[in-house]
This record gives C-alpha cells, structure tokens and sequence, in this order.
C-alpha cells in the first residue's frame, strides 16, 4: 500500500515509515527502560500517516472492548529515504546522492497504556502505535541546510510552552549509523520515511491543545481534537 505525500508542490510515494525507539537516554530513563546496545526498530503503516494539517486525535477507542485510552506525543526529526539502500556502509550511504532527500518533523503517536499491557504480555505493540493518524509528519523541506545531521536541534510546543527539545548530538545512534543498521536488517526504498527517536518530555495530548514544531527556520502547527 502506498499513500502521498506533499514535497514541494510534488506527489511522493512511499510504503513505510521506520520508527527508532529510545535513541536518547534522557528519554528511556523518563520511562524506565532499559537504553539499548543496538537500535531498537518497528514500523507504521502508510495508513498511520496524517499531515499537521489534520486534526490530532487526543483519544482513541477501542470499539470490541468499549475502552478508550489516552494519546501521548512524541516528537521526532524524521527524514526520508531518496534512493535505494540495502546493507549499506556509513560510508556508502554519505556518498549516495540523495540518500536523505528530504526532512521534517514528525509525532510518532502511542497508547501508552495499551503498549505497557502489550509489553507485560510479550506481545507485539502494533495496537498502540500503528492506529491511523498516530503518524503525524509536517511538511518536508530541502536537507541540504542540516548538512551532516551531527548537530540538528528541534523544538516542541504545546499551548507555547516549550515541552520537548532534542538535538541530534544526544542520539545513542547518529543518524547515518541508523539507515545503516536498519539497512541491513531489511531494505530501504525511496519514499520510506525514518522517525529517528523522541527526546525526554513525552506526555499526554488533551483536546484543544495548540502545538507548533520548530525545526530551524521552519514551524508548523497542529491541533489536537
């Protein structure tokens, strides 16, 4: 299944959204996991996907068993894949032209509650991060202004309270080691995004909430529902 997505005026397609859980200590410490030796993968489906364009969802309903459960943010600098990658070196994936074509910022949208119950099960968390609308990405700009991603700063607000804050330099996997590693585990393809890990501040997303993503000189805003 392939969905559209707007990049400069142009229809992009893409397949699949690989999402990086606890790239930053501060943050798995805030949850009180463990931080990990190697990244830790899962993914969305095309179907998660909304622009901040679209109105947030601040619960979601689970219709068989008449439970409802609360919406946490988490926000992350994403980026999407230009060209094929598939067990590529660091090295290999710098040289590729257009490796990262583009770049944004994203919320990766979870269930908290019902991912905590799945995880005390040893089930897998699909249910609590793959719901539609729990990937909200902004509008993608040119990469070329962050040049090696070392140093990417980004800022979440919500109601204009400074609430999440992240910077690329405290990644436990910089970003290049990322779309390497996950290349070797299975293929990349142009159009595939990347969210690349959440900093520490994650929390619950209340109707009526005003949020505004700052990624250098560009913000977006969204609305929660």
């Amino acid at each position: 299944m392939t969905t559209s997505i707007e990049s400069h005026g142009n229809a992009m397609h893409f397949g699949k959204v690989v999402c990086v859980g606890r790239n930053y200590a501060a943050h798995a410490a805030e949850l009180g996991n463990e931080i990990p030796t190697r990244p830790i993968l899962f993914i969305k489906p095309a179907s998660s996907v909304i622009g901040t364009d679209s109105l947030i969802p601040s619960q979601i309903r689970d219709v068989p068993r008449d439970t409802a459960y609360e919406v946490h943010y988490e926000a992350e600098l994403c980026v999407r894949i230009g060209a094929p990658l598939k067990a590529a070196s660091v090295d290999s994936i710098k040289a590729t032209p257009k490796a990262i074509d583009a770049v944004t910022l994203g919320l990766d949208l979870t269930l908290r509650e019902l991912q905590s119950e799945l995880k005390a099960k040893g089930h897998p968390w699909e249910r609590a991060k793959c719901f539609d609308g729990s990937c909200v990405l902004a509008q993608w700009v040119d990469p070329e202004a962050f040049a090696d991603f070392s140093s990417v700063h980004y800022e979440l607000y919500i109601n204009e309270q400074l609430t999440q804050e992240g910077n690329t330099e405290l990644m436990l996997f910089p970003i290049y080691e990322l779309l390497s590693e996950i290349s070797y585990a299975f293929s990349l393809q142009p159009g595939d995004v990347i969210m690349t890990g959440t900093p520490s501040g994650v929390g619950v997303l209340k109707a009526g909430d005003k949020l505004t993503l700052k990624l250098g000189e560009h913000q977006w805003q969204a609305e929660v529902e």
